[in-house]
């Protein structure tokens, strides 16, 4: 790998006069009498090139702190921050090869269009930035990318603090903006208390339970409605905030609906069966934007769709009681799928979206909406169910043991009227079916309905 010179120079970022303070391992800096802003991480700062680069690692300047100028020059300029890794690509204006960028400031040339495209979705050319010939230096070239496979998109914008980025930093802890919740592509998934983060292990049993376990099912098994084969489990997409926006047609349920825009790519995943569901994620603003039975206007001008909805992860804010959403419990969908990313760390931090084939017309909160029948014998949407502690799962390994201790703590919610016991997760040809497949032998009458709160309708 070639090493390129560093060239150290700083943007003047321009916003209103912040107050003193100590900074920090972590923070990001200015002082007091000039405009620049500095990463600081192990007594070293570090500067940004130009506004790209900053707000590829932040939405504003919000957490900038003032110190002075003496505790400023206290600190070794050690060089200049580099690319977020997989939010842009990036190329220099006297050079035509388009560079994707992975951590530590390595560039990896994309070799081909149709690459770019499978990597960054087919507007790739319009997530292409500049970089001034002089910046370029920041960075080391790394081996070609031949093939998709050779890049790992996910994994990459699973660096969400710059400290990720600069060999041998010490990364805060926790970080920013996660505190241990579960994330995507950067975002918190809701904050702390949701419902979707609670550890539900040591709650009380539901006093239907037992109706509700044998209406899903006793002798029935898991089905990890997901897999090595792409045409199940529900795609997800992450755009950023440039991505054109767009106002959605609904055709169902618009009285229910967020009315957007919704920032919907002309190439955007879609789930594969009848549900059609679209999921889209806007990164630097941590939105999530979710279609039900979303399909492309004729004349590839918009979308229908027959529900939607639009969820800020900062927030627990619900849906209005009695509204659907692009699921029908009013739940968002995204947070509830299981991720290869985070099964390969080896902790799932948030309950798993479930289906049952018959339901009562009842939810109980945070699911607002229920799709049921007048029978109390039937779980509610919402309902949390888990895995009970004495099961044994000592003989599961690999993904399937990570999937097993999240049931045991955060369990299912029961999101929609579907096949009994199936559960989803997100595509990724990197599952692995031999263990996923351990799961098939987990019976319904392993599990026990917790209580959660009131049952409204």
């Amino acid at each position: 790998m070639k090493r390129l010179l560093p060239c150290f120079l700083a943007l003047a970022l321009l916003f209103p006069g912040l107050p003193l303070h100590a900074a920090p391992n972590g923070s990001l800096i200015k002082s007091a009498s000039d405009s620049a802003v500095y990463y600081l991480v192990d007594g070293k700062r570090y500067a940004f090139p130009n506004e790209k680069v900053f707000f590829s690692w932040y939405a504003n300047f919000n957490g900038v702190i003032t110190v002075s100028a003496t505790e400023l020059a206290g600190y070794t300029l050690a060089g200049n921050a580099t690319y977020r890794p997989g939010k842009w690509l990036v190329k220099i204006q006297t050079d035509p090869k388009v560079y994707a960028v992975s951590r530590y400031g390595v560039l990896h040339w994309v070799t081909s269009e149709q690459l770019a495209s499978a990597l960054y979705g087919t507007n790739w050319n319009a997530k292409v930035h500049d970089v001034p010939d002089a910046f370029f230096t920041n960075y080391e070239l790394g081996t070609a990318i031949s093939s998709s496979s050779d890049y790992d998109l996910y994994y990459e914008l699973a660096a969400t603090v710059i400290a990720q980025n600069i060999r041998g930093a010490t990364v805060p802890s926790p970080i920013p903006p996660t505190n241990g919740i579960a994330n995507i592509s950067g975002c918190q998934v809701f904050p702390a208390d949701n419902a979707w983060s609670r550890d539900i292990s040591q709650l009380p049993v539901h006093p239907k339970s037992a109706d509700y376990i044998n209406t899903i099912g006793t002798a029935r098994t898991l089905h990890p409605d997901f897999g090595e084969n792409q045409d199940y489990g529900i795609p997800f997409n992450v755009v950023p905030v440039t991505q054109p926006k767009g106002e959605i047609t609904f055709t169902a349920y618009g009285d229910e609906s967020d009315p957007g825009p919704y920032p919907i790519p002309t190439d955007a995943k879609i789930e594969g069966g009848s549900d059609r569901h679209v999921l889209v994620l806007e990164n630097e603003t941590c939105t999530l934007y979710e279609l039900f039975n979303a399909r492309k206007n004729p004349n590839n001008s918009g979308w229908y769709a027959d529900s939607g909805a639009i969820w800020h992860l900062d927030s627990n804010d619900l849906r209005p009681y009695g509204w659907t959403s692009a699921d029908a419990a009013g739940l968002p969908i995204l947070p509830g799928l299981v991720r290869y990313d985070e099964v390969a760390a080896g902790e799932i931090k948030h309950a798993i979206r479930f289906t049952a084939s018959r339901t009562q017309n009842g939810y109980i909160l945070p699911a607002t909406h229920h799709a049921g029948t007048n029978n109390t014998s039937y779980p509610p949407m919402g309902l949390r169910v888990r895995l009970k502690a004495d099961y044994d799962i000592s003989g599961l390994s690999g993904q399937a043991l990570v999937i097993a201790k999240a049931l045991k703590k955060y369990g299912f919610m029961l999101a929609d009227n579907g096949s009994n016991w199936y559960f989803q997760g997100a595509t990724d040809p990197r599952w692995n079916d031999d263990e996923l497949n351990q799961l098939k032998d987990i019976p319904g009458s392993a599990f026990e309905a917790v209580d959660t709160g009131t049952i409204m309708q």
